[in-house]
């Protein structure tokens, strides 16, 4: 592969509410033994990109547990490997990251460090599958400078929070609006970009010279009418979990046997650190529907609909529906539970009644607390 990759995982989104109170948005467990970065980095890996650097910075405390060895991700290699940045205080320097552009600016000597004529840019929050080599495949032929993964999303979801483009007929983008008050394209960024190793450093330390931060507005939408920047479609699933509304569709998108099967029976595989846990335990008059149950559960009562995470445990007579359940939750007996996120690592007492009457409600620590 003529690329290295980067991966941005340091950001904080505070629409995710309590589930970032204490880890990284990239690190939220997603299909129920995954991590959302765990998509990206087979992304890499099954393209062949040989150097990859993950840049974090908010709570990335779980992140870099779950980051501690590259072998998972097939990066354990006598030559390139997985570089993990974190903000680091320096002679020059001793800022936190303060954009994404300054992200990739404070760690320069990376790239500059590197052969490849290429740089992959992708965001670590992302649930997608892409040949990178496809991608830059095209990005060559089309003689770009910059070349933006996009796709067209349906006209019932709001783009305003995303990157919105509209291009010509040749692929070329003739407009890029960074979260528009009022979206004019449904054709969102998905995040994800290839460019020319050289230009990109040329372009962060000009950005950087005139204290601008952000690779989207001060590089994309400011060079779009000088540089060549083309839109690359894609028409698989991809999803972006930057809200606890879409951390929740996307989960419960994996109970559909055509997404769960792109995923995990399709080649190329999904890799992630594996935690050697027993098969889950599924008690006498256990009924189960319709539902992902992770290793190391023991499962009583009744389940639909829903994913349970590693190592919790649902008592008897539990009711469960349309919830997901994180990590290491314990769950009383005759206990229902609807319409709901359960925090990893809590505490459900015996005979409680929990069920989200207008969206999903997000319970942490016995606390529930409406998010959407």
């Amino acid at each position: 592969m003529r690329a290295i990759g980067i991966i941005l995982a340091g950001g904080n989104s505070n629409k995710m509410g309590e589930l970032s109170e204490k880890r990284a948005v990239c690190a939220m467990p997603i299909a129920g033994h995954y991590r959302s970065i765990d998509f990206a980095l087979s992304n890499m890996s099954n393209s062949h990109v040989q150097t990859v650097g993950v840049i974090t910075q908010y709570n990335a405390g779980s992140l870099n547990q779950h980051l501690s060895s590259s072998k998972w991700w097939d990066f354990g290699r006598k030559q390139g490997g997985m570089f993990i940045f974190t903000p680091t205080q320096t002679a020059n320097n001793s800022r936190w990251y303060r954009g994404t552009a300054d992200a990739i600016g404070q760690n320069l000597d990376f790239l500059k460090r590197c052969h490849e004529p290429y740089v992959i840019i992708t965001s670590g929050d992302l649930v997608y599958k892409m040949d990178y080599n496809k991608l830059l495949e095209y990005h060559i032929s089309k003689q770009a400078d910059v070349t933006v993964v996009c796709k067209d999303m349906p006209s019932d979801v709001n783009t305003d929070r995303f990157g919105t483009i509209r291009m010509n007929e040749e692929s070329r983008i003739e407009e890029f609006e960074e979260k528009p008050v009022v979206a004019k394209s449904h054709t969102v960024s998905c995040g994800i970009y290839v460019i020319r190793r050289r230009q990109l450093i040329e372009l962060i330390e000009k950005a950087e010279s005139e204290e601008r931060f952000d690779f989207v507005r001060d590089i994309l939408v400011r060079y779009k009418d000088m540089k060549r920047i083309y839109g690359y479609k894609i028409k698989d699933y991809w999803a972006n979990i930057a809200t606890i509304e879409d951390y929740y569709k996307t989960n419960m998108d994996f109970l559909k046997p055509e997404v769960r099967d792109y995923f995990f029976s399709e080649y190329p595989n999904i890799c992630t650190k594996v935690i050697d846990l027993p098969p889950a335990k599924y008690n006498v008059g256990v009924k189960v529907k319709n539902s992902l149950i992770s290793s190391g559960c023991i499962i009583n009562g009744t389940v639909e609909d829903s994913l349970i995470f590693k190592e919790s445990f649902v008592g008897n007579n539990c009711y469960i529906k349309n919830s997901i359940i994180l990590n290491d939750v314990y769950i009383g007996d005759n206990t229902h539970i609807e319409n709901c996120i359960v925090e990893s690592h809590g505490t459900i007492q015996a005979n409680s009644y929990c069920k989200g009457e207008d969206g999903i409600k997000v319970i942490v620590e016995n606390n529930e607390r409406y998010v959407i």
